[in-house]
């Protein structure tokens, strides 16, 4: 009788042993890390992160540009500056504190009634991001959406 051995990759076992609950919460310690680091490190000064690819490579903003200048004056409590910096954002982070909390939970066992998304939906959604994307680069909107 032959028996073939597998091998077993070095994080292997220990992801096997850890509770399905871990992932979210490791996620959520690694954005409350970074959202601490640009709260502490303004993005309005030049010199602290690099420019946006896009922005470098294109001179077009592209739909983050200004995420991380947003979240530093959100974490300031500055619901004004960031609005100016990124609307999409500001949209955008309630939206993902709560699809990681729904995640958390399910993690954790609770039971959480989930719909999946219509295709339209994630269309529509795409679709406003391009648009988003577009229109910041208009020079007779830049005073409303471009960082």
């Amino acid at each position: 009788m032959s028996v073939t051995a597998r091998m077993v990759e070095p994080g292997e076992r220990l992801l096997a042993r850890l509770h399905p609950s871990v992932a979210p919460l490791v996620v959520g310690a690694a954005g409350l890390a970074a959202t601490a680091y640009i709260a502490s490190v303004d993005p309005h000064e030049g010199g602290h992160y690099p420019t946006c690819p896009s922005l470098y490579l294109t001179g077009f903003y592209c739909p983050g540009c200004g995420s991380l200048r947003a979240i530093h004056d959100l974490a300031h409590l500055d619901l004004a500056g960031a609005w100016g910096m990124n609307p999409l954002a500001v949209i955008a982070l309630p939206w993902l504190a709560w699809r990681w909390l729904r995640w958390a939970l399910e993690s954790a066992g609770v039971s959480v009634t989930t719909r999946p998304a219509p295709g339209w939906a994630l269309y529509l959604l795409a679709g406003a991001v391009i648009l988003y994307g577009i229109l910041r680069n208009i020079p007779a909107l830049a005073p409303w959406l471009a960082p």
